[in-house]
This record gives structure tokens, sequence and C-alpha cells, in this order.
């Protein structure tokens, strides 16, 4: 049996305790993730518990520059932010940072910030008043250590209710600080400048989480090192929110996962599905006798 409930930490501590509930999936912050995951499994569950992300997406100097600025605005300001394969974070590698920066930031003042039921919009409102505001402190000096806020959308609004907050872009954002570190879940993206592949990769498996990342280059021998190397469950080349068609697994790695399967695809079955062996024996029709012997080719 499936349910929906509704509830905060109270129904979900009920549901972890639940002696007639055997598995949990899950889809949220990291730490609540990890709260699912250790307590659940301690009671005897299965538990499948997806955390959150911090996404790159990295862009080698032989990139296409116009389908890379593309991308990052798409995948970057898409549903305000607010999903979990959104790119939060651009690593431009050498020469190409400071073009692709000015190609983002002359995008943003096309973008249509405004309500969802206006068909013209291609931005809406982020989910809360105190969300809006908490993404907003992003853009204060101290949680930008040190880095340029190119395009400001504190500004950026449209007039009327809703929790707006238009796209904003941060160059030369380094590890350590707020805006690098912290999963903001809202229109901010960030861009960090490393000289080379190597810098980029260390850079992205250096960060704590592992669901999303994706490579931009015309180099397929770049393309296949990355996708080897990289220390993230799901890769894009070329492609900037690499989510997988359903009949494959959906789910990252490291503190973006707590448990042994993805969703989705043939995990998502294993995980709902708990497997019997049934041995047997059936005796010829009439009479018959048990032979306990141990079995022999003679």
């Amino acid at each position: 049996m499936f349910s929906v409930v509704q509830g905060a930490r109270e129904a979900v501590d009920r549901l972890l305790d639940h002696p007639e509930v055997a598995a949990l999936s899950f889809v949220g912050s990291t730490p609540v993730a990890r709260h699912i995951y250790e307590t659940g499994t301690r009671n005897g569950k299965r538990v499948q518990a997806l955390g959150g992300a911090k996404n790159h997406m990295v862009v080698l100097p032989d990139a296409d520059l116009e389908a890379a600025a593309d991308a990052a605005v798409s995948a970057g300001y898409g549903s305000a932010g607010e999903r979990c394969m959104a790119i939060s974070t651009v690593v431009a590698v050498g020469d190409i940072a400071e073009r692709l920066v000015e190609a983002i930031a002359a995008r943003i003042p096309a973008l249509k910030v405004g309500a969802g039921d206006d068909p013209t919009s291609e931005m809406g409102p982020l989910v809360t008043r105190e969300h809006r505001d908490k993404v907003a402190t992003y853009l204060e000096d101290q949680s930008l250590g040190g880095a340029r806020l190119v395009v400001d959308g504190r500004g950026n609004t449209p007039d009327g209710d809703g929790f707006f907050l238009g796209p904003s872009l941060v160059d030369r954002v380094k590890p350590g600080s707020r805006v690098y570190d912290d999963e903001i879940f809202g229109p901010v993206l960030s861009v960090v400048r490393v000289d080379t592949y190597d810098e980029a990769i260390r850079l992205v498996n250096d960060n704590q989480y592992g669901n999303g990342v994706a490579i931009f280059t015309r180099d397929g021998g770049a393309a296949r090192k990355f996708q080897f190397e990289v220390q993230v469950g799901m890769v894009g080349v070329n492609v900037p929110i690499p989510v997988p068609v359903a009949y494959y697994s959906f789910g990252g790695w490291k503190a973006s996962l707590f448990g042994d399967t993805h969703m989705y695809g043939p995990d998502g079955i294993h995980f709902y599905t708990r497997t019997k062996v049934v041995t047997s024996r059936w005796p010829e029709p009439g009479p018959g006798r048990v032979d306990l012997a141990f079995p022999s080719n003679a």
C-alpha cells in the first residue's frame, strides 16, 4: 500500500518509527535526508533518501560559446533555480571565462520575470517570502567572499504581489564563500574561473554534493575522460541538465544520496520489490519415499 502524508517533522518521525511502514523514499535537503536514512535504517526499514545538490557546468575553452551561454541561462534560471538539477555553478576553464560571463550577462535582461499564469513569463516567483529573502542574502557582501556581483536580481522584479527575485550572476566565486558552499535553490548563478581541466575536475570532485554535472566541449576525448573521472551520479555532455528518461535510474552520489538504490528504472523496481526464493520438489504419482542420501553420479 502507498500513501501520501502531509506534515512536518512529527509526521516524518512517526513514519520512521511505525512498525507497519516497511520502506521510505524521500527527496529534500541533505540534513533531512541523512536523518531519515539513519533513523529509518536503524529501525530496520528500507530507505531511499535523495539530498541536496550543487550542480556544476564545466565549460572548456573549445566549447561553443553561444550554446554554453544559452545552456547556463536556461539551466540556471529555469524554474527560478528551484529544482534539484538546476545548474548553480559554471566552471569556466582558461580564456573562455571573460567571454562566457559577458555572454551570460547579455542574455539576462531579456528574461521576463512574471507571474506563472502569464504565458509570456519565463521565470516565476520563488516558493515563499522567507525563501526569497534568504536567497537574496547570498547577494550581500558577506556571502560573496570577494566575488563580483555582475547582475543583481534584487532590482529586477515585476510590480504587484509575488515573491519575486530576478536572475543574478556572480563572477570570480571561490570555494569557501557562502555563495559557493551552500545549496542556494534560487536564481543565483555563480562563475568559478580555473586555468585547467584538472583544476575543474578537482573542484567538482571536492564538493560535498554529487548530484548532476555537465561538460561543454567539442573534444570527444576530453568528454570521455570527464565522464569517467568526475565523481557525480548524473553526467551531461553538452547537455546542461542530465536528467535521464524514466527507464534509467535517477540519483546522485556523495551527500546527494543516502541509500543503495536510485529512483526510477531498475533501481526503483528493486527498491519497491522484495524477492523470494522458493525451492520445491514434487514426487512422482503413487507411493514414494524420501531418499536422504547424498546425491551420487554413479
